[in-house]
């Protein structure tokens, strides 16, 4: 492992290839302002695609997937496009014993809640993230939702959370309404219209993206989509990992976290 930018709380080299699950807690400490933040996690390949056959799997390895999970275990809630539910198959989030004491002392509940941004509410209300999930599933969606899937979603046990005036949600309201709820430490995981819809509204305040050091070609597009910004949104690097030529990167807003006063060294 090569430590390229410091972060935080610098890990310690990994021991048989990996890190620890503590050390990399401490480098991704996840911020948690009033206000909320939201973090997203997105893996590319070295063309740019972000999934090769409709998922991210192939593009990830044995380092992401321990990444993926302590930022998991970080966070209050994790923030999904209905689209990336059915492609990926979503179950609950997992309660994990190595993080039980740590996400009780932060006031969290035993496995972060999964929240599902749709309009139309095509979702499986059978399917175990809302049968079986450790913490009730959330729907965030708008007040023109279709009203048999509103009753079907609250039927089935899921929170149901109006954040728009029309048939889906603002993502402009999505971070505000989660907070006001508690949950304000977001971890979005896409798809790529719903990460471009929370760029455009300005309110991603962190990037974790892994390069997979992979050719993916095909026609899957970028980790974000949309309308082109009317300029460029700038993030600062607060830290990359490497390994096995995985580049595992992290990118804040402004280069500055809740609490800090300036950015992080180079």
């Amino acid at each position: 492992m090569r430590r390229l930018i410091p972060a935080p709380e610098p890990a310690a080299e990994p021991r048989e290839g990996l890190w620890e699950l503590s050390e990399l807690a401490r480098a991704y400490r996840h911020p948690a302002p009033d206000g909320g933040w939201l973090r997203a996690n997105m893996v590319s390949s070295l063309d740019g695609a972000v999934h090769h056959g409709g998922r991210s799997q192939p593009l990830s390895g044995e380092a992401d997937m321990r990444i993926f999970g302590v930022l998991r275990q970080l966070a209050d809630v994790v923030l999904v496009g209905a689209q990336t539910v059915r492609a990926e198959g979503y179950r609950p989030a997992r309660r994990r014993e190595e993080f039980t004491a740590a996400r009780e002392a932060a006031g969290q509940t035993p496995a972060p809640a999964v929240a599902i941004v749709s309009g139309s509410l095509d979702l499986d209300f059978d399917a175990p993230l809302f049968a079986a999930p450790h913490t009730p599933t959330l729907v965030l969606t708008g007040a023109g939702a279709p009203a048999d899937r509103l009753r079907r979603a609250r039927e089935a046990g899921a929170v149901v959370v109006i954040a728009g005036e029309g048939a889906g949600a603002d993502a402009e309201r999505i971070k505000g309404e989660l907070a006001h709820l508690g949950h304000r430490r977001v971890l979005c995981e896409g798809g790529p219209r719903l990460l471009g819809d929370l760029a455009a509204a300005d309110v991603l305040d962190e990037l974790c993206l892994t390069l997979a050091p992979r050719l993916a070609l095909g026609e899957a597009g970028r980790i974000a989509s949309g309308s082109a910004l009317p300029a460029p949104t700038e993030f600062a690097p607060r830290s990359v990992l490497e390994h096995e030529g995985f580049l595992f990167t992290r990118y804040v807003r402004g280069g500055v976290l809740p609490g800090e006063g300036a950015g992080p060294a180079a």
